[in-house]
Order: structure tokens, then C-alpha cells, then sequence
């Protein structure tokens, strides 16, 4: 047997099979299954860390995921580390190095307990007062002393060598929880023939039947009923059943996350294996079968290690063989105590005696206490415990007054009843509504699709519950479309109906006393520190949370949201709900960062896109930059060139003969449909039916604020089948922002949406000599001015292939935009580039594209406008249509802000040194000499050197810009202040005959 407070024959471990781990530099030995509490109380630890605040000494509370203090570093090796890990939840593997923390030099003899001494100083808000002056001492002293002091754990330095997974799964039903009525109901859902998923956080499922071994199910012991349930779901081809798997956050339209722990309790994990997985989860329904959770009681140092719930003690002894003391109180309002000291004398453990707070405790478990001689209490309440690492006697008092009585005990069992958890049920905005008999909220309005049932829904008798949740797996699946199975019977049997509870403090916790009872463990909050909170003004519970952090650790209040509510209360004279409930936001439980990234770490960190033609481009040693998630070539250095020679040279080869240049990045989205024309006069400013096919037409989308939201070019291929192009980084956010209006707005259409961005290769060939270049590879297109003018589009053939030819350009010079397969893309480049590039022509990138473009006045959506830009201001009213009564952001155009003079307007800003470049971003003022703060009229937003002008050229958002035409305005730089003339934003071919050739 591993550890002297093992229990033969007790628990549901293997004697046999053996693991050895340290914890503190100590080796202990376990069993395999154990977790690193139940192993440590086996070897008799108790004290597992220290307080947040105070530095108190802490011991093991819980055995589930609500564990407040045995918070540990656990680690296989120097990189595999990981800190604050439950103890009550991680699973003991061989060599596994577990480390207390929050402590210093030791956990034993912690320099930081002489917080606990000047407590006083540190009540609740403390830190909203002390550290308000001096003002500059903030920054220097107090923010660096807080953020040492911050936290637990300390986080790991090396680089984690592990590697995560993901994975998608869609299912009829997802039940969350494995306990009675988890099972039951997966399992009528799954008999339907409905695709189930069954997920459960302990690594085997039966929830409370870990701890209660009095129920019977159909006549077989609950565990093990339990079991065989598995293993019948999972022979069955249409159920997932998922252990070691925490449903941790509910989305919008049943999108559920889970958090799968592959190999954490593995001594040697397979290098394939993933440690842990992330499952992104649509259900058609939901079903949450959350249980619920034991609340302690609250009393005067109900802290010490030793001190732990009733439920927990029972798990330990009942699945882990493990009895937490040798002498143990009980005390309690809630008739489930009584079970766990009816279990733990069985196995020869002495009760010393169950103080009962209610005066009237449950008839039937006293009776039995009083069978087995263990002495009961009934109006009493424990009000003082002693014990400086452990818990060594608790203070026992008659409610009201009375002589008291010190008992000897090395662990004391609390249980204050159980709190519903709607975790999961408020995360899918349901609303919750409130039970007075039983005081404590339940399910109320369901705003998604899912049912809760059992514990987390208020039924507590064990057949009603197993009748419930029978009858909702039925229902959901039938719900979800399954139509097989027949009905399924259980029958329940349990040793005694639970009674009572309270919430709130216990006696010798009141409003007249100054003792240490604590709500919140993990931040040292106490009773009275709601108490003030409130006498300070704190009267809504997001308040007095914030003022006392409770329910702010990592353990989200579980154990402590009631209490602090109910105390709140009694201060305010009010009921429960009328002062509010904190909002239960997801994780349900800490998800490690590896589970959520995933595979997104390192150079997948964020997934590089890259063009069909971006192997030709990196053999000919373009410089690349990111924009997006694409790579894009920023401009072509030959040898010996800096990147603005490359760029002059490119810019000025474009002009004078022409460029190839790779637009494949540019979004692209197909609009089909008898209603496609429609779609888009509603999406789009300008109109569309008149648009005639074969040609396009420049479009600028608005949001419904009236803000300009991206831009593109659009070609009608036919009646019913639009080619749409966006901006490279805008192509998600205009699908979906089309999508949604189809959805939402405008169902009644009939249109399809496909995103074509990734089909299509798309080479533009722009300047002088470009029809040159690509006609002899063009078939059945004529490519004459006549037959196929400036923003045209034809379907053909190039060199054979099929494509899309758009007679555009983004330069002001003759343009075609060649769009091909993808998979053709870098033979049809390189076809061109053999025409291309004996014309003297040039390979040209992103930098020379926007030289070009802003030479020509060309705007780019993002960069020349910031979201607060309106077709107006950015000199495009002739854009927005006049004659529609309706699109996406008319409303928003008509508001009085967005046409009020002074506006900030696009414009164009030439220095008054030819050779003096503004920084994009910097500021414009009228008078350089105002004194400070001085008036800013706006900012540059493009700016470059132009080689083809032999000057530098910039845009810029201008308060009442247009009417600055001529004007002299300054930009105060660092080192000295350029001035500049206000202009219009074409400064190159103005007349625009280039692009016609």
C-alpha cells in the first residue's frame, strides 16, 4: 500500500500498480489513478500552499474542480512545467515533480505569514486607498512591488515542447457531464439513433458516484452502473464519449469549446500523441448535466489546513482508499455530511461528533448517526478551530450563547449544501431565476437550445432526476431530427433524501465580530470584508466583488459567489436577487494557452498564404512583406540596389514600358443568382442593374454607420454572376459582412456567395506596352479600344487556359488583370514574363503598386481612410448613387455629423522642398508657432517619393481639406517642421488619357 492512511480494501484503485512523484523535493509513492491530493493525503500532507494575501497556510479543500488552494507547479522537467494546477484534479504519474508555491523559504516557515500579523491593514479596497499617493510613486514603486507580489505560480521560462491538437465535431446532441443524469440522458438520446457526444471532466465518468456508493441503479451499485453506461455508449457507432474533457466556455448557436487532457496523466506519452486537444463543438442541442457544488461553511478560521468538505473526505475514502484523519469533525447544515461521516466510521475512522447548526436536523440521519454512536450536535456551530499547519481541535458552542467546548480533531468535514451549477446554462445568456425555499438560483429562460437537467437544475430526488433527464435525451434527440428507439426505464434507490443548507455566515461570523471567516479562500476574503464593502457604499455585487475581489480567482467563485451574496444581503436588507448576480463568464475552468493555440505557435504562429506564383518570385529575389495573412513581393532588388533605387526603377519602367505584377492576393468573391444585380444595389453605394455584362464598375461598400468599408472592382460576367474584388486584407470581413446582410436582411434574395480568392491567379500587366505584351497569347478576345475598352471583361483563352481578362488598371496606365486557374498561375506568369521582358518591361511589387497608385490619386480603403470616413471625405460622393432609395449605410450618410462643414477630407499635400518625404502618420498644422497643446487638423496617410514626378507626394485627412486648396499648411517633425501646399490628389497624367493608351 502506498501511505499510512490507505484503507484496506477501501477505494477503487489497484494496490498493485504503483507510481513514485515528489512534492517539495520529498518522494511519496501513489497509486496509479490517484491525483496529487488523494496521494498526498495518503502520506498524510496536508498542508499543500499558501494564501494569496495573507500567505495563511492551506490545505486541501476539495476534490473536484472548484479546489481554491492546492494550487501546485507540476512538472516532468525543466521545460514540461506548468503552475497553478489543481491538486484535486490532476491525475499522479511516474516521476511527476509537484512544488507548492506562493511561499518563501518554505511552505512550512513562510516569511510572507507576517502578512497575517497586519491584516488589519489589508482589508478589503486597501489598495484603491494606499496607493493613490504620491501619484508618482505609481509607476516606480507601487506597480513593480504589486506585480512581484501578483499571482501564485510562477510562469515557466523555457519554450513548451509539447504539442496540442484540434479538432471540429458536429452532433445532434452534446451532453456535458457524466454523472447520473449525464448518463441517463446520453443515453436515451443515443438509443434514439441521434449522433451524441458524452463529455465528462473526470477521467472516468458517475459524478457524485465517485463519492456515493449508497446509490443503486436498477440494483447495481451506482459506480459501476455507471461504467457498464459507458461502455454500452461507447460500443454504440453513433456516441463519442469523452473523458478527461471540461466543456469550459457555451457560444452562440450551441458552440461549445472543450478542453480534452490527452496525456497529463501519462508518465511516458507517446511522442504522437497531442497533450491536450481542443474540440470545437456545434450541437443541434445541448443538454447540461453539470451537477452541482458543495458549498463550505463559513466560520471563524475555517481556513487551516485539514479543513475540507464533506463530499471531498467521502470521495477520498470511498474512490481513492484514502481516510483524511484519524480524529474527525463533522460540521454542517445540510443532511449530505451525515453520508460522509456514516461512511468514514464504517471504516473504523473515528467521528468525534457532527455539529449541526439547524436545530432540527433530519430525522433519518440522526437516527443513523446515533446507531453508529457518533455524537450529533443539532444547534450548535463550530466558532473558533486551532492549529498552526493543521487543524488540531475545533470550538463548539450552543447557537445563541453557551459554555464552549473544544474539541480535539486533525480534520474537520464542512458542508453548508449544494450550490446548482449554472455556469454553463448563464454563458448561453439564459437567464436564471431564483429558488427562496432552497436559496439559490436555478435555470429560468432558455435562449439557446438546451435543456439542464439533475442536480444543476434544482432536482434533487435521485429517481426524479433520472426520470428528467431520460425523458430530455429523448426529447432532444427527437428535437434533432433522430426517429429510432423506444422509451428507457431506470429505477433509483438511495439511502436518504437530502435536507437543508444555508448560505451565508455561520455563527460567530456576524456583523458584530472581527474574525477571520473566509468566503473566498484563494484571495483571503472574508466575511467581514463584504461587511465593509458595503458600509463603504458597495451596493450592487459587481461592485462589492470588485471592492473585495471575491469570486475574482481562478476558481470564479464556485465555493464563494453565494456566501458573498447572501452576507451582502443581510448588510443591505434586501433579498438575494435584488442585489444582482456576477456574471458567469467562460472558461468554466483555466485553459492552458497550448489547448487554445494549438498548432498556432512558432512559424504557424499566423499561417503564412502565399500566391501560385510565389516560387518565380522568390527565385528572382523578391523582398517580401506580410499583408494579411498573405506574402506578398514588395519590390524586386537587382544587384547592388537599395529598395527605394528598386523602387524608382520599377516605378519608371512602368511608366515608360510596363510591369508585371502579381494581384492574386486581391479578394475575390462570385455573386450568383436571379437577385444578384439586387444584392448588390443593397450592399454597394452605386447601382448595379444598369451595369451591362462584360463590363465593371468601381464600388465603395459602407458600413451601416455610413463609414466607407472597403472598396473594389466589380465585372458582370452575366444577367446573373458578378465577379467581385476586394482589398487583399478585406476579403473575410466582406464575405461575412455579405453573408450576414443575405442572412439577416435581405433572405428573400434569391443569391449565392463562393469565395474564389485562393481560385484565381491574377497577373496584371500595366503600362505603355502591355497590350504588346500579352495579345499574341490571347484567344478570342479582341484586345482593340474599340472591342474592349478601359474596365471591361471578356472570358477567353491565354496560352490555352481559360481566363478572365479585365481590361483595369491601379497604375493610370493601360491595364489588363488576367485572372487563371490557380494551379496555371506561375506557367501563364512566366508565358508573359517571356514577352514581358525582352520589351524591357520589369517584374514590380507592392511598394512600386502604391507609388504608382498614389501618383494617379488611387485611394487605398485602411490605409486613406481610418473608419471614420465617409464617400465625401474621401472625394467619392460621385460613387454613391442618387437616384437609389436604399443600400447598406444610407441612413448613416444622412446623419448631421457626417455632413457638417470641417470635416476632415482626402487630399493631396506636395512639400515646398521637392525632396523632403513626410512620415506617414504625422501631424498637420496651420500655424507652426501656436503655443502647446497646438491644433491638429489631421494626418498623412500616404506618402512617397515619386521618381516618375522628381518630388515627393502624400495624402492626407485634412479638417475642411478642399477648402485649403492652394493653402500653405505644416507638419512639425522631430528634428524640424516641413511645409507643405494643399492640392488635389492627382498628380500625375491628370487629364487621364494614359489609361485609354
Amino acid at each position: 500500500m502506498s501511505g499510512a492512511n490507505r484503507i484496506a480494501g477501501a477505494g477503487r484503485l489497484t494496490p498493485a500498480r504503483t507510481a513514485r512523484f515528489t512534492f517539495d523535493g520529498k518522494s511519496y509513492t501513489a497509486l496509479e489513478g490517484d491525483s496529487v491530493a488523494s496521494a498526498l493525503l495518503a502520506n498524510g500532507v496536508h498542508l499543500v500552499g499558501r494564501s494569496f494575501k495573507y500567505h495563511r497556510p492551506r490545505g486541501i479543500l476539495s476534490a473536484g474542480a472548484e479546489e481554491p488552494n492546492a494550487l501546485l507547479d507540476i512538472s516532468r522537467d525543466a521545460a514540461r512545467k506548468q503552475p497553478n494546477v489543481r491538486a484535486s484534479v490532476q491525475e499522479v504519474f511516474d516521476g511527476m515533480i509537484a512544488q507548492s508555491q506562493n511561499r518563501w523559504p518554505s511552505l512550512a516557515f513562510d516569511i510572507g505569514g507576517i502578512n497575517n500579523l497586519f491584516s488589519s491593514f489589508f482589508a478589503a479596497g486597501f489598495y484603491y486607498k494606499t496607493f493613490m499617493w504620491p501619484k508618482a510613486a505609481w509607476k516606480h514603486i507601487y506597480e513593480p512591488l504589486i506585480r512581484r507580489a501578483a499571482g501564485l505560480g510562477v510562469a515557466p521560462t523555457e519554450e513548451d515542447p509539447d504539442h496540442y491538437a484540434g479538432r471540429f465535431a458536429h452532433c445532434d446532441v452534446l451532453v456535458v457531464g457524466g454523472g447520473i443524469s449525464g448518463l441517463s440522458a446520453a443515453l436515451a438520446a443515443a438509443e434514439t439513433g441521434a449522433k451524441v457526444i458524452l463529455c465528462d471532466e473526470q477521467p472516468e465518468a458517475g459524478g457524485a458516484l465517485r463519492f456515493d456508493t449508497s446509490v443503486k441503479i436498477d440494483g447495481v451499485e451506482g459506480f459501476t452502473w455507471a461504467q457498464n453506461v459507458v461502455s454500452h455508449l461507447k460500443s454504440m457507432p453513433n456516441v463519442e464519449v469523452l473523458t478527461r474533457t471540461t466543456a469550459f466556455g457555451y457560444y452562440n448557436h450551441n458552440f461549445i469549446g472543450l478542453a480534452e487532457r490527452v496525456t497529463d496523466h501519462l508518465a511516458r506519452p507517446g511522442r504522437d500523441l497531442p497533450r491536450e486537444r481542443l474540440w470545437q463543438v456545434r450541437a443541434k442541442r445541448v443538454i447540461l448535466a453539470a451537477g452541482a457544488i458543495e458549498r463550505h461553511m463559513v466560520f471563524p478560521n475555517n481556513d487551516r489546513p485539514g479543513i475540507m468538505l464533506a463530499s471531498a473526505a467521502r470521495t477520498y475514502l470511498n474512490h481513492y482508499g484514502v481516510a483524511v484523519g484519524a480524529q474527525i469533525g463533522v460540521y454542517t447544515s445540510h443532511d449530505s455530511a451525515y453520508e460522509a461521516a456514516f461512511d468514514l466510521k464504517k471504516a473504523g475512522i473515528s467521528i468525534t461528533a457532527i455539529v449541526d447548526c439547524r436545530p432540527r436536523p433530519g430525522e433519518a440521519v440522526v437516527a443513523q448517526a446515533k446507531a453508529l454512536g457518533i455524537e450529533v450536535l443539532a444547534g450548535h456551530s463550530v466558532i473558533d478551530t486551532a492549529g498552526k499547519l493543521r487543524i488540531s481541535s475545533m470550538t463548539v458552542a450552543r447557537n445563541g450563547g453557551g459554555s464552549p467546548r473544544k474539541i480535539a480533531v486533525d480534520a474537520l468535514l464542512v458542508s453548508a449544501g449544494w450550490t446548482p451549477s449554472v455556469h454553463l446554462f448563464s454563458q448561453s445568456r439564459g437567464k436564471v431565476k431564483f429558488d427562496p425555499d432552497r436559496q439559490r438560483f436555478l435555470p429560468g429562460t432558455y435562449v439557446q437550445d438546451c435543456l439542464s437537467v439533475g442536480a444543476c437544475n434544482g432536482t434533487d430526488g435521485l429517481q426524479e432526476a433520472i426520470e428528467e433527464s431520460l425523458a430530455a435525451g429523448e426529447l432532444v434527440a427527437r428535437a434533432a431530427g433522430a426517429a429510432g428507439g423506444g422509451k428507457i426505464a431506470l429505477t433509483g434507490e438511495q439511502a436518504f433524501e437530502w435536507t437543508g443548507g444555508m448560505v451565508g455566515s455561520a455563527e460567530g461570523a456576524g456583523p458584530d465580530t472581527n474574525a477571520k471567516a473566509f468566503v473566498d479562500f484563494q484571495h483571503d476574503v472574508c466575511a467581514k470584508d463584504i461587511r465593509l464593502a458595503v458600509r463603504e457604499g458597495m451596493h450592487s455585487i459587481e461592485h462589492i466583488k470588485r471592492f473585495t475581489t471575491n469570486g475574482m480567482a481562478s476558481d470564479q467563485g464556485k465555493l464563494s459567489n453565494m456566501h458573498g451574496l447572501a452576507i451582502a444581503a443581510e448588510m443591505l436588507g434586501k433579498d438575494i436577487p435584488q442585489v444582482g448576480l456576477t456574471t458567469f463568464r467562460a472558461p468554466y475552468t483555466p485553459v492552458t494557452y497550448g489547448t487554445l493555440i494549438n498548432h498556432s505557435r512558432g512559424g504557424l504562429f499566423d499561417p503564412a498564404r502565399k500566391t501560385a506564383i510565389h516560387p518565380w518570385e522568390e527565385a528572382q529575389g523578391a523582398v517580401f512583406e506580410d499583408v494579411g495573412n498573405w506574402k506578398r513581393a514588395w519590390f524586386y532588388p537587382r544587384a547592388g540596389e537599395t529598395m527605394h533605387q528598386a523602387v524608382n526603377r520599377e516605378c519608371t519602367t512602368v511608366r515608360n514600358v510596363a510591369g508585371v505584377f502579381d494581384a492574386s492576393t486581391l479578394g475575390k468573391i462570385e455573386v450568383v443568382g436571379p437577385d444578384a444585380a439586387e444584392f448588390l444595389n443593397l450592399i454597394y453605394t452605386n447601382a448595379w442593374d444598369t451595369l451591362k455584362p462584360g463590363r465593371c464598375r468601381y464600388g465603395i461598400m459602407l458600413r451601416e454607420d455610413g463609414f466607407v468599408y472597403d472598396d473594389g472592382v466589380v465585372g458582370r460576367l452575366a444577367e446573373d454572376r458578378f465577379h467581385v474584388t476586394t482589398t487583399t486584407g478585406g476579403a473575410p470581413r466582406v464575405l461575412h459582412h455579405m453573408e450576414d446582410y443575405l442572412q439577416t436582411e435581405f433572405p428573400h434574395l434569391k443569391v449565392w456567395l463562393t469565395s474564389t480568392t485562393e481560385q484565381w491567379a491574377v497577373i496584371a500587366v500595366q503600362g505603355p506596352k502591355a497590350r504588346e505584351i500579352i495579345e499574341p497569347l490571347i484567344e478570342g478576345i479582341d484586345l482593340s479600344n474599340e472591342a474592349f475598352p478601359h474596365m471591361s471583361v471578356k472570358e477567353g483563352k491565354i496560352c490555352g487556359v481559360p481566363t478572365r481578362l479585365f481590361r483595369v488598371s491601379f497604375t493610370g496606365d493601360v491595364g489588363f488583370e488576367i485572372n487563371v486557374p490557380a494551379d496555371y498561375g506561375q506557367s501563364i506568369w512566366e508565358a508573359v514574363w517571356a514577352r514581358a521582358e525582352p520589351l524591357g518591361a520589369c517584374a514590380y511589387g507592392t511598394e512600386t503598386m502604391h507609388v504608382l497608385r498614389a501618383e494617379k490619386g488611387y485611394i487605398i480603403v485602411g490605409q486613406d481612410t481610418d473608419g471614420t470616413v465617409t464617400p465625401d471625405d474621401a472625394g467619392l460622393s460621385w460613387a454613391v448613387s442618387k437616384k437609389k432609395t436604399d443600400f447598406v449605410g444610407i441612413r448613416g450618410l444622412m446623419r448631421p455629423d457626417l455632413v457638417k462643414q470641417g470635416r476632415k477630407q482626402l487630399v493631396g499635400l506636395i512639400t515646398k522642398d521637392p525632396k523632403a518625404v513626410l512620415e506617414e502618420g504625422a501631424q498637420i498644422v496651420a500655424d507652426p508657432n501656436e503655443p502647446k497643446p497646438m491644433t491638429m487638423l489631421g494626418h498623412v496617410t500616404s506618402s512617397y517619393w515619386s521618381e516618375n514626378l522628381g518630388r515627393s507626394i502624400a495624402f492626407a485627412l485634412v479638417a475642411g481639406g478642399r477648402e485649403r486648396m492652394g493653402k500653405t499648411l505644416y507638419v512639425p517633425m522631430p528634428d524640424k517642421t516641413i511645409a507643405v501646399e494643399v492640392t488635389d490628389i492627382v498628380f500625375f497624367d491628370k487629364e487621364g488619357g494614359r489609361i485609354n493608351g
